[in-house]
């Protein structure tokens, strides 16, 4: 298939699911990053993705995974004008982060509607602890600032970090969390110290089943300005098991979207909490790339 094909194909994807959810979708705002990374579409893995903080539901999301072998994703989204050049740490910090450890593949993130807005970095393999983090250069210095709050609770390596460009924010991804992590009073007493809501049971429940948890950082305070308590991405997809209803529309984008594997769909939760409370994130996985495909049977025992 060629690149144009393959660019017409994920964005006819991304306007179908678009459709589904009832977001308006503009060619305009996704073809332009779908070509600039087109050369490696053919063996990405995406994510396309809603929020239940809103009804009607105003964004679709998709996140694409770019390969280590081709162009910085940083460089290509500056050269396209999709990121502002700017004198600003978070230019830099994701060469800082590759100056660390080996970085196993890249992610692109985007609106439907706002456009291009981040870059990941994933080392599921190598991952970075809490004080590697606080000793990269360009890395908000709330990550120094709240070691002592991540280890109480057991967050103690990250995976995984995202980089907001719009918004000049960081999230990191904790990984390998122990058992004591999901223990109730451990999140209770996390959310405490976040000076965010108490969870009900239902949301406490989720969080307890937590894969992997983020938090997202800036380089203005030293306050963590969100926590997203994700389990593990599954199959059997029941949403009368998630903490909070599910429109019709959503359940219908997220058994509907289209997939290039067979089965059922794989969906990630994630629960975000911020000072305003929780809002649920549904993503179906649309295509699967051979370090998700890997990751996803050694998480489930089932080949994708």
């Amino acid at each position: 298939m060629s690149q144009a094909t393959e660019v017409e194909d994920v964005y006819s994807a991304i306007e179908e699911s678009a459709r589904l959810v009832g977001v308006p979708c503009s060619r305009e705002r996704i073809e332009p990053v779908l070509t600039a990374y087109g050369d490696a579409l053919a063996d990405a893995g995406i994510v396309l993705s809603v929020s239940t903080g809103e009804h009607p539901t105003a964004e679709l999301d998709y996140t694409i995974t770019v390969p280590t072998q081709g162009p910085d994703p940083y460089t290509t989204a500056v050269r396209h004008g999709f990121v502002e050049v700017a004198d600003h740490p978070a230019a830099t910090l994701l060469a800082d982060i590759r100056e660390r450890v080996p970085v196993s593949e890249y992610f692109i993130d985007g609106g439907v509607s706002a456009g291009f807005s981040k870059i990941y970095a994933h080392f599921p393999f190598d991952p970075l602890t809490l004080e590697q983090l606080a000793a990269v250069p360009s890395m908000p210095r709330a990550v120094a600032e709240n070691v002592g709050l991540f280890a109480r609770h057991h967050l103690h390596q990250a995976a995984m970090i995202g980089i907001d460009y719009r918004r000049r924010t960081v999230n990191l991804y904790f990984a390998g969390l122990p058992a004591e992590f999901g223990e109730a009073e451990n999140i209770l007493s996390l959310q405490r110290e976040l000076g965010l809501p108490r969870p009900d049971a239902e949301h406490l429940a989720f969080a307890q089943r937590s894969f992997r948890v983020y938090v997202t950082l800036s380089w203005d305070s030293a306050r963590v300005e969100r926590i997203c308590y994700a389990p593990a991405p599954v199959r059997d997809w029941d949403p009368s098991a998630l903490p909070v209803r599910i429109e019709p529309e959503v359940e219908k984008f997220v058994r509907g979207a289209r997939r290039t594997y067979g089965g059922d769909p794989i969906v990630i939760a994630a629960c975000k909490w911020t000072a305003d409370g929780p809002y649920l994130n549904l993503g179906p996985y649309t295509r699967v790339s051979p370090l998700m495909r890997t990751l996803l049977r050694n998480l489930t025992g089932q080949e994708v």
